[in-house]
């Protein structure tokens, strides 16, 4: 190698960097490849870096330019060195230093590109032949690094042509006429086209660039990017710029300046012929650059790429995973390139479904088995079947996924709401109200569920979790979270789970534990073992948890035995999964239990309310979906209920068949403030004495499809704000005093197909500020419109999302 090193200043930084590179690479086979790959790029930057100390001498020895090169390639040198100190069994570091070395022979190119070329256009004029063989020298280097790099006949290549379509590409064939039916579509200026990390993104957006049809639309004007996690605008368009041989790249003065100049490049350079920027892989934050480069130029659009969603753009499409099939067309590719086995294939339909889908598992993992023994296989298989995360075994998917987690470092909150989800069972729809019983207690959210539903938004616009809403006729009620229900694809919820579980067990803030009957593992019942400090378990025994949730699928479940030594337990949740509501045998709850401040009971056949359960002074929330709940409320009239539970302030009843007719002792709980009887499809009567809940601001009702009146004395309820009687279908009056409600603000009315009239009282509702109906319904209150000044009578059509639903207890 002793005749590419030499020279000047620039030389010998130039050759210590190549030293280190060859020295490294011979003695560390970890980084072998990448620093081969940076091997070949100083290679081809050798003439430049002597044409550059050449025109220097010309230039009367200016300096600044190189002394900028000679710190890139000292820090390159220092960069390489540090490679040796990397142990061998330390994965994180090693990827994370070759992450390192790939980025900075890709800063390097950019760097001769971009600073090294503007630097001597300044001087064009004095060394117009050399800057001239340097152009073409820097387009000689950037073929050969990236032959997908496209040159086109009008001379535009470099950073912004289009990237050739992968070799093997599976399973996107629909969405790529998706994708391209709504970019195309008049009045749609840009498109983002988002999933999670590692969906495809980039690559459907290339098939899309390389579509003949799209091609034939915007012929060579299509400038595709690939965006870094903190965007400089300036240099986006520079690149953009760059595309064009015979446009010399300008030196912007601010960042309107640069989209002012582009906005003019493209009218003149291009104009009118239709143009497509694509943007690929943005990161959240991003938004008002994406608005700056909507330019208001016919023809133009853009395709914006992220593993977020971005709100405030209209147009968003999601990437889904792939099918079965295509998963495991996928999958043979990558594992299998000499042919598959009977014995082989049986096994690969077992790891494809551990990879749910997800191409990047898919690539990863078929790859790791390629040519490996069959026992290799078989371990494979057995830990995805004993639950073993994909990624104990995978650090390149893990590192890949987890770029999406570790975008919430500095929002502590976000990322534990994120954790939190993978205590809840796989497949399964976990219920936003149930998520705020926990997260009000642990963060200490306000209990009216809006900054809660509000973190959901955010993990949903992140991509990593679906949120679904069963009623979209109104958002704005006073229970946010009670229509909201969450999904996640596995492999995040496996992320989720992983990311609890680093660290020793004694040492995590939650737990997930698997058991059958009581036979708990021995750390976790073991008193002599360090104490555990996990602050949410999914089945635990710790005395320090605040949050304890139970999923079964059994139909008669033992409470654990454990529960009665956790003292400071605040939320509890019991989930049954299965189809038939499953009994709880050794129900009620311990009366330890003095700080319990949540229950929340789904899919359960309750015995009773009994004497343990009222002693529970702290008690501020019960909710109980989809229970047996006759025989629950059969308590003692004799017990003071008003002191039994003082800080008692909402009761949730919801899809429960065998309420036919709410108790009276229940409106003895004057200090409840919500109370929901959702869905109770059985229920006739509600009590008279419902009066005496002063306090109360909620009343839900809705499809209580048998109801046939409120009770007189709702009248009383002078501090109600909100009533849901939605679908309560053979309701056909309301009370004559329901005008006395001076407090009410909203009222639900749609499907209240039984009612022909209104109360004439209701014109002294004069607070009341909304009343979602049907057409019919709205027809009985405009007659009073005239007398209620703040009255917006809102008629929607309604939306009920019936996907939430998951195994209906028979």
């Amino acid at each position: 190698m002793a005749d590419l090193l030499g020279g000047g200043a620039t030389g010998v930084a130039f050759d210590l960097l190549m030293q280190a590179v060859l020295d490294v690479a011979l003695t560390v086979a970890s980084f072998r490849s990448e620093l081969n790959h940076l091997k070949s790029t100083l290679v081809s930057i050798k003439p430049f870096v002597d044409d550059i100390e050449k025109l220097n001498k010309v230039l009367n020895g200016r300096q600044e330019g190189v002394e900028k090169l000679n710190n890139r390639f000292k820090q390159g040198e220092m960069l390489v060195r540090k490679c040796l100190k990397i142990k061998r069994w330390n994965l994180i570091q090693k990827y994370s230093y070759a992450k390192k070395l790939d980025e900075f022979e890709s800063s390097l190119l950019w760097f001769f590109q971009i600073n090294v070329q503007a630097e001597l256009s300044r001087d064009g004029k004095t060394v117009a032949v050399g800057v001239k063989v340097l152009d073409e020298k820097i387009d000689q280097i950037l073929s050969v690094q990236d032959s997908g790099r496209s040159v086109n006949s009008n001379g535009f290549s470099g950073w912004c042509g289009v990237p050739g379509v992968p070799d093997f590409v599976v399973g996107l064939d629909t969405q790529l006429q998706e994708l391209k039916a709504m970019l195309l579509k008049d009045g749609v200026p840009l498109v983002v086209l988002s999933a999670p990390g590692g969906c495809g993104k980039t690559t459907l957006a290339k098939l899309l660039c390389n579509d003949d049809e799209i091609k034939g639309i915007y012929g060579n004007n299509i400038f595709f990017q690939t965006v870094s996690r903190s965007p400089n605008l300036q240099l986006m368009v520079q690149k953009v710029f760059q595309s064009n041989k015979n446009q010399r790249v300008p030196i912007f003065q601010s960042d309107e300046d640069a989209i002012h100049q582009l906005e003019q490049f493209f009218l003149r350079q291009i104009g009118p012929a239709p143009i497509l920027l694509v943007l690929d892989d943005m990161w959240s934050g991003s938004e008002s650059l994406i608005e700056q480069f909507l330019l208001p130029i016919h023809g133009y659009k853009i395709l914006v790429t992220s593993r977020f969603v971005f709100p405030q753009f209209e147009w968003t499409y999601k990437l889904n995973m792939l099918n079965h099939q295509d998963a495991l067309t996928l999958f043979n590719h990558y594992a299998f390139k000499d042919g598959i086995c009977n014995v082989q294939k049986h096994l690969a339909e077992e790891v494809v479904r551990g990879c749910s889908g997800h191409p990047l598992a898919l690539t990863v993992v078929g790859r790791s088995l390629y040519r490996q023994p069959e026992v290799k296989w078989l371990s494979t298989v057995q830990n995805l079947s004993q639950g073993q995360s994909i990624y104990d075994t995978n650090m390149v998917l893990l590192n890949r996924l987890k770029t999406s987690l570790d975008a919430l470092d500095e929002m502590a909150v976000l990322k534990n709401c994120f954790l939190d989800l993978g205590l809840f069972p796989e497949d399964q729809r976990i219920p936003a109200a149930a998520l705020l019983d926990m997260w009000v207690e642990l963060y200490k959210l306000n209990e009216d569920g809006m900054y809660a539903l509000i973190y959901l938004h955010e993990l949903s616009n992140r991509n990593l979790v679906n949120l679904t809403l069963v009623r979209k006729n109104d958002q704005n009620a006073i229970d946010y979270c009670n229509d909201h229900f969450v999904m996640q694809h596995d492999l995040l919820r496996e992320l989720a789970i992983h990311q609890s579980r680093q660290g020793p067990i004694e040492g995590r803030e939650r737990l997930t534990v698997e058991i059958n009957g009581n036979a708990f593992p021995e750390w976790l019942t073991d008193q002599k073992q360090q104490p555990i400090n996990a602050r949410i378990l999914s089945i635990s025994t710790v005395p320090d948890v605040k949050v304890l949730i139970l999923n079964f699928q059994i139909k008669i479940y033992t409470l654990p035995e454990f529960m009665e030594r956790m003292s400071r337990l605040t939320v509890l949740i019991v989930t049954n999964y299965g189809f038939a509501r499953a009994y709880l045998k050794n129900f009620p709850l311990p009366c330890q239990f003095i700080n319990l401040k949540r229950i929340r009971l789904e899919n359960i056949s309750i015995p009773s309310i009994a004497t343990s359960i009222l002693q529970l002074k702290n008690l501020q929330k019960i909710s109980m979906i989809m229970c047996e709940i006759a025989k629950a409320f059969e308590v003692d009239t004799l017990l003071p209920i008003s002191d039994t539970w003082p800080n008692l302030n909402e009761i949730n009843i919801e899809y429960c068949d065998d309420l036919v007719e709410l108790p009276a002792w229940f409106c003895g709980l004057v200090h409840l403030k919500k109370l929901s009887l959702s869905y109770c499809q059985e229920l006739v009567y509600l009590p008279a004495e419902l009066g005496n809940l002063t306090n109360l601001e909620m009343l839900k009702l809705q499809s209580c499809t048998k109801l046939l009146e409120l009770p007189e004395s709702i009248s009383e309820l002078r501090e109600l704000k909100f009533l849901d009687l939605s679908d309560c279908v053979e309701m056909d009056h309301l009370p004559e005093q329901l005008g006395d409600l001076c407090g009410l603000r909203t009222m639900h009315m749609m499907g209240c197909t039984a009612l022909s009239e209104l109360p004439p009282s209701v014109m002294d509702l004069v607070q009341l500020e909304r009343v979602i109906c049907d057409e019919e319904t709205a027809h009985l209150w405009k007659f009073y419109k005239d007398y209620l000044d703040k009255l917006q009578i809102i008629v929607v059509k309604e939306d009920i999302n019936l996907n939430w639903l998951h195994k209906i207890p028979i």
